[in-house]
């Protein structure tokens, strides 16, 4: 008999709300933290790359380690005061611009610690939520999940904005400290007990211990193709992230408003596919979803390098890869993490989790942004584009020749292995 629907569990709902309140503040900071250094503090180019590059040191810097500290502990309090202390840190920008005293080296600060608290939180929260509902559920979970990701992508932004208009760019960052509160006291009121944590041998070094975490993703036949794809995948999509809209304004011609209507198409194509992931995964089983989806989306990805004409040509160009094929990735993605979380198991599953954020976010991502603005100089923003295209394309070969295309459910694959073994 299935169990009841997660609408009606509490404690759920209860993280889902603080999860959506926190990640669209979050976009707000994402947003308007750049814009506190270009507006306030009259940063450049260089200093707008070291801002990224302070992120992506947190990651690579703190990932690994926070992976086995997520399981020596319980995960519910790490939420809880990662989102506390990042509630404090961004108060700081507000409070030093009021008196006067910020610099370029405290958001550089800021940008490398909240990074570091990101790579706990995002370590222990996706090994946290099969604890709280059961890893039978966790395609629902992380199917409403992604739908809180969309909406704060398709109103972030503009609220963003609208808040630097109003009362300026540090004043908005005031918006994702209080939604840090908000998630963390939406964890403190959560009363299902997490279950303990194993016993483990207490001499045991935290580097033997990340060590077992690397070593777990490089030998899984499954998590492994995923990693290669996740970091072919970054270093392509940082591509987008750095030349997207130079490519937009200013080899397609779009004005602001065409980019903006273009992006926000990316949010809304997210929350459609967030909204009917679980159904599409239950239809054609997990391994074919997050491959199919992959492959639709990068099918329609290829309008965007070969976008031209009049404006309205290569409008609709870029606009059906955003709106159709961010679905899609949305949803192959709700796949993936689903499929991490029921074939990693508990006992290394925050290690895990944080083995895949270095190699994508730590380590992809910032190797492709260099890699963008080298190419684009060399062969222009049209020609990089491409080139990020055919990257993304090409790390689907590490998914297609994988056992992946036959796994249906991680229950049934983990019942293979069993039988097999």
């Amino acid at each position: 008999m299935s169990r009841p629907s997660l609408w009606r569990h509490a404690d759920f709902l209860k993280l889902w709300t603080g999860q959506t309140i926190s990640r669209l503040g979050s976009v707000v900071t994402r947003t308007a933290l750049p814009l506190v250094a270009l507006l306030v503090l009259g940063a450049g180019p260089r200093e707008m790359a070291y801002l990224v590059i302070s992120a992506s040191i947190g990651v690579l810097l703190v990932g690994l380690i926070a992976g086995a500290w997520v399981d020596r502990l319980r995960r519910r309090p790490i939420l809880v005061w990662t989102d506390i202390i990042r509630a404090a840190l961004l108060f700081w920008v507000p409070v030093a611009y009021a008196i006067g005293a910020l610099r370029i080296e405290q958001l550089y600060a800021v940008a490398f610690i909240e990074a570091c608290l990101a790579s706990l939180f995002n370590s222990a929260y996706p090994a946290y939520v099969p604890s709280l509902i059961g890893t039978d559920r966790v395609v629902d979970a992380n199917s409403k999940l992604a739908t809180s990701s969309s909406i704060a992508e398709i109103g972030g932004p503009g609220l963003a904005g609208t808040l630097v208009q109003i009362a300026g760019a540090p004043f908005a960052i005031l918006v994702d400290a209080f939604s840090f509160v908000a998630s963390a006291v939406s964890l403190a009121m959560i009363r299902s007990p997490e279950p303990l944590r194993p016993s483990r041998d207490t001499t045991t070094r935290i580097a033997h211990e990340i060590i077992e975490g690397l070593w777990a993703v490089r030998r899984h036949v499954i998590v492994f193709p995923l990693a290669l794809r996740s970091i072919l995948g970054h270093v392509s999509g940082s591509f987008y992230a750095v030349l997207y809209s130079l490519y937009l304004l200013q080899d397609l011609h779009l004005d602001p408003f065409l980019l903006g209507i273009v992006i926000s198409a990316g949010g809304v194509g997210s929350l459609v596919g967030s909204v009917f992931a679980s159904r599409v995964i239950g239809a054609l089983g997990i391994g074919p979803a997050i491959i199919w989806m992959a492959l639709g989306s990068s099918a329609l990805g290829v309008l965007t390098p070969l976008a031209q004409g009049p404006v309205a040509l290569a409008t609709l160009m870029v606009f059906l890869p955003q709106l159709i094929g961010d679905g899609m990735q949305t949803i192959g993605g709700v796949g993936e993490i689903s499929l991490v979380q029921g074939l990693i198991p508990d006992r290394i599953l925050g290690r895990a989790n944080a083995t895949l954020e270095v190699v994508s976010h730590g380590i992809g991502y910032p190797i492709g942004a260099l890699a963008a603005a080298a190419i684009a100089e060399q062969i222009g923003v049209r020609g990089a584009i491409a080139v990020g295209w055919a990257g993304m394309a090409a790390s689907l070969l590490f998914l297609i020749f994988s056992p992946l295309p036959r796994v249906r459910t991680a229950a049934e694959w983990r019942s293979a292995e069993v039988a097999t073994a």
